[in-house]
């Protein structure tokens, strides 16, 4: 389950980051300008057909005449896991569901993926369907974001508490004294403060009934610096 928020926070950063210099776009080291027209032709139209459109009538929507030429743009795109491989029983190009996952984030402006809990020394544990959270953007930066709530009490003479939800800046580095989501040994990942030196890593709790966690340096990757804070004081 840590692997798939991985994946996801992965493939969010890759996309966010292009999408902010671009709306739409993809990462353009991967595509060729001529795929990435294709791709974003079928990305912004795909509720314009009324089914998924044939190589045909792809050709007549975009102008353009070699059939061939298109064909080798779409297995490109297949390549790239943002076309589904075609089926004998299914007719059209369809967008796979990665694909369509940049179509949800860019309709969702605004707001941020809300992509699972995390607590501390425990792995996070991802939401199946990701949601999204409405975020002041005085909560957020213009960088990549995603939401998680916290469980535990690792952090409460911080003022982080159980329940809060932490809304992290997605990057793999931080300076000293920061809070960030480290990944610990690719396998269990935590909220604390991170001091970095020459021969370890010092991951440290804001709860004087804990002590810090020493690390070597290969044993921890950042994950995210938290840029802000919010809570709800409704009790279900």
């Amino acid at each position: 389950m840590l692997l798939d928020i991985c994946n996801f926070l992965l493939f969010y950063v890759c996309s966010c980051a292009i999408f902010y210099k671009n709306k739409y776009r993809t990462n353009m080291t991967t595509l060729t300008r001529k795929q990435q027209e294709v791709f974003d032709f079928l990305l912004l139209n795909d509720a314009r057909f009324s089914h998924p459109p044939t190589l045909e009538e792809l050709c007549q929507a975009l102008g353009v005449k070699s059939r061939g030429s298109l064909h080798a743009h779409i297995k490109a795109l297949i390549a790239a896991n943002l076309i589904e491989e075609p089926q004998r029983k299914q007719r059209g190009i369809r967008l796979t569901d990665y694909a369509k996952q940049m179509l949800t984030t860019n309709n969702n402006e605004g707001a941020l993926p809300f992509v699972g809990y995390i607590a501390a020394g425990r792995p996070i544990e991802a939401i199946e369907n990701i949601t999204y959270m409405s975020i002041p953007d005085q909560l957020k930066t213009e960088k990549p974001c995603y939401v998680l709530q916290v469980k535990g009490d690792s952090m409460i003479e911080q003022g982080i508490f159980d329940g809060d939800w932490v809304i992290i800046e997605q990057r793999s580095y931080a300076r000293n004294g920061e809070i960030v989501v480290a990944l610990v040994n690719k396998s269990e990942a935590t909220l604390k403060f991170i001091e970095q030196y020459p021969h370890e890593i010092l991951l440290i709790p804001a709860n004087s009934n804990m002590t810090a966690m020493r690390y070597k340096l290969d044993e921890v990757e950042i994950q995210g610096v938290l840029v802000g804070q919010m809570r709800s004081y409704i009790h279900h």
